[in-house]
């Protein structure tokens, strides 16, 4: 019976094709603007470590001016100090931790044609592949020693492989870094979460960094940081660069994992603790404060989404429903017109539940193909916030399966909205109206 009824619907929209096109259309772009809005929310909110969302931790610590809290959401720095750093380091409570921050070299390679290039750079310590799932296409990340040492190794993404050594193993290969030699010991497979959970400071819908390199590195290079760099106690910067890593400036972010309770609860002591005793030598000037959170928590603190996203989202939704209300007035027009029709099958015996059902699967019908067509419009609107956005959200300026699949589904649930009313009214007319007119 339903495949009758599909029949009747499609032979429906046939019949009525000025008519049908509209309601279609209305359906399509009220799907469409909407599903531009809530993909683009949808991807900016994903969370690419949730997976992990129950062992990894971003650490924050509260050494900031003690005269007035910090700007952020918990009114806690959302990054280190280089000192603190060096210190949590120095614990073997974590599973795995990592300590980094963004910076860039100019790339060449001798006796090659490539032209030397700028190049973006996390300076890291060696747990960042383990502990943020970085897959390798060939080697791996260096030893412990390279994150104290002054080891010149470096691990290159594909993209950067494919462009210095045109995508061959560079295992062992040498290149250049600002002037200086560094060995090739890994290179990435393709990854680029978006958004950049392990940095939310500096564009989280940036691509991934260029270069890895070790953290042992910074007073031999002077490496100071690309990315947010903010601080209280400027005073200490004028002692040259020994001044600036011992300063109170914020610039290093830094995550553990901990596998369960029992090891948080043993890092939260030990960060009690190296506050307490970094207290009796006169930091830490605020109340003892500290926090741990996890990758969701991350991404609320920092807002990824923003309440402006949200608002448009509901606006979205809102505009859909306009269409909506459009729609059931176009049905309705509709199916009226069909009301003579409606009034013989009843007369012959069809229940209003028949006519009821029969007249929402031409609802349903028109929903799919709104569907489809929403899908081209979201594309389309998709594409030209990427334009408008002027790349900074190229990461995420996409549509998956699962987001098409919703559009579908929006716009099915849309269609049955709009033509409950109208299947009721034409199921409950009198027959005996048209039969006198025939």
């Amino acid at each position: 019976m339903i495949i009758y009824y599909i029949s009747l619907a499609l032979r429906s929209l046939r019949s009525t094709p000025i008519l049908s096109a509209l309601m279609v259309a209305a359906i399509a772009v009220g799907v469409g603007a909407a599903m531009t809005v809530l993909t683009l929310n949808y991807m900016m909110s994903r969370n690419a470590l949730q997976h992990k969302d129950n062992v990894l931790y971003a650490v924050q610590l509260d050494s900031w001016d003690p005269n007035k809290a910090n700007d952020t959401a918990n009114e806690i720095p959302w990054q280190l100090t280089y000192q603190d750093a060096q210190a949590l380091l120095r614990s073997d409570i974590p599973t795995r931790q990592v300590a980094m921050h963004r910076f860039g070299f100019t790339v060449e390679r001798e006796d090659s044609h490539l032209r030397p290039f700028v190049a973006s750079a996390r300076v890291t310590s060696r747990d960042f592949f383990a502990l943020f799932d970085v897959p390798f296409l060939y080697g791996g990340t260096w030893d412990s020693a390279a994150d104290q040492a002054h080891t010149q190794v470096v691990v290159l993404p594909k993209a950067t492989n494919d462009r210095v050594f045109a995508g061959e193993n560079s295992m062992g290969k040498s290149i250049t870094l600002n002037g200086e030699p560094f060995t090739v010991v890994g290179v990435i497979d393709h990854w680029n979460p978006a958004p950049k959970v392990y940095d939310l400071t500096n564009s989280p819908f940036a691509d991934a960094e260029s270069l890895f390199v070790p953290f042992g590195l910074h007073r031999q290079f002077e490496i100071d940081t690309w990315g947010n760099d903010s601080g209280w106690d400027s005073g200490s910067k004028s002692e040259g660069y020994e001044g600036f890593l011992q300063s109170e400036s914020v610039w290093i972010q830094y995550w553990v994992e901990l596998r369960d309770g029992e090891q948080k609860q043993q890092y939260e002591t030990f960060l009690t603790a190296y506050i307490q005793g970094e207290k009796a030598q006169g930091r830490f000037q605020r109340p003892l404060k500290f926090a741990l959170s996890r990758p969701s928590e991350w991404l609320r603190l920092n807002k990824v989404l923003r309440n402006d996203n949200r608002v448009l989202g509901w606006v979205s939704l809102a505009f859909l429903l306009v269409c909506v209300i459009n729609g059931v007035a176009l049905l309705l027009a509709k199916f009226l017109r069909k009301a003579p029709e409606a009034g013989v099958r009843r007369a012959l015996g069809a229940s209003r539940s028949a006519l009821f059902i029969q007249h929402l699967i031409e609802s349903a019908a028109i929903g799919v193909i709104g569907g489809i067509a929403g899908i081209v419009v979201a594309l389309v609107g998709i594409r030209t916030s990427r334009h408008l956005a002027m790349g900074w959200i190229d990461t995420v300026a996409s549509m998956d399966w699962l987001m098409m699949l919703a559009a579908i589904g929006l716009a099915l649930f849309a269609s049955l909205l709009a033509g409950f009313y109208p299947a009721w009214r034409i199921s409950h007319t009198n027959p005996a109206i048209y039969l006198k007119t025939q």
